[in-house]
């Protein structure tokens, strides 16, 4: 009995030992997954790689960069089994894409009307209320950041999609033509914003692509559907809006008028300048043709010509006047 029961606790350790840390520590990672592991608290860093060298910190300013300097880690691959040790930890993440109302505030889910619309000031002290979307992914080359370099990465990311898009409204100016003419205002800075909803989620996307190496989120695309005035003023900017499209008709006719009137006086130039032509046509081959007599056939054949035309005036005038010398 004596030596059964050392026997029964070390073959009851030994089983407790392989299951409590060999075989809890195999894991798998799943496709849509990316994982990190720690010893010790120590993420697994891949030599002296920083993000800061790394295509992901191009968008970044130098003094940026040096802020937003996060160590290069390992990361599992999906697979697997793997295995870690008791000292060691791993963290799982999904990197598969997401969407989200722009207006959801991750530390007050009831902010900006349970999330739904956004507000922001436009260029002429309007408040305004936004709508669209925003699809993000978690940067698989900055796991680092988004683990370990903030608590709550979205937020920092949400924050700071809202800061630019408010920037952006409020100091918001149609851009020019192709050409470099100067875009025409309309007077009334949301019909502005919304004519230029695509310039505007391109400027987002554009301001938004340093997220991944700030926070370790990446920002897919950020879609704004709706520029919604308020309640109160929607009726007078309809009106308003009714009276620049009859004064844009209005131009619009007036411009296709004149066009035509020009058209017309073109054409008339042309016919008149024909009409000169014509007339101008004739005396030029005839003076053409009394030098080339007086070319070839000298002063007498020149004399000759104009007895010739004079006789021919005299024999189809009625009556004839001439000048007699005293």
């Amino acid at each position: 009995m004596l030596v059964g029961i050392p026997l029964g606790m070390l073959l009851g350790f030994t089983v407790w030992f392989l299951v409590r840390y060999l075989a809890a520590g195999i894991f798998t990672v799943n496709q849509n997954e990316r994982a990190l592991k720690t010893s010790f608290g120590r993420a697994q860093r891949i030599g002296g790689a920083v993000t800061a060298n790394d295509p992901i910190s191009e968008s970044l300013s130098p003094e940026e960069r040096e802020r937003y300097s996060c160590p290069q880690v390992r990361v599992i691959p999906p697979g697997g089994p793997y295995f870690k040790w008791p000292w060691e930890k791993v963290y799982k993440v999904s990197i598969a894409t997401e969407t989200v109302n722009m207006a959801y505030d991750p530390g007050s889910p009831h902010s900006n009307a349970g999330g739904t619309i956004l507000e922001a000031v436009t260029k002429d002290q309007l408040n305004t209320g936004l709508t669209g979307q925003i699809r993000y992914k978690v940067c698989e080359r900055n796991l680092y950041a988004y683990l370990f370099g903030v608590k709550n990465p979205i937020a920092h990311v949400m924050g700071y999609f809202v800061s630019v898009l408010r920037e952006r409204i409020a100091n918001f100016e149609a851009p020019a033509a192709a050409d470099g003419t100067p875009a025409v205002q309309t007077g009334i800075s949301i019909n502005d914003l919304r004519k230029n909803l695509r310039d505007i989620n391109e400027h987002m996307d554009k301001e938004c692509r340093s997220s991944a190496a700030r926070y370790g989120i990446q920002l897919d695309a950020s879609l704004i559907t709706g520029i919604d005035p308020p309640p109160e003023v929607e009726s007078a900017l309809a009106a308003i809006n009714t009276a620049h499209n009859q004064v844009s008709s209005d131009i619009s006719l007036a411009q296709a008028s004149a066009d035509q009137k020009i058209v017309q006086s073109r054409r008339a130039v042309e016919i008149e300048t024909l009409k000169s032509q014509a007339e101008v046509e004739p005396l030029r081959r005839l003076a053409a043709q009394l030098t080339d007599l007086k070319t070839h056939g000298g002063n007498g054949a020149l004399t000759g010509y104009v007895r010739n035309v004079r006789l021919g005036l005299y024999s189809d005038a009625g009556r004839v006047v001439m000048e007699v010398k005293q």
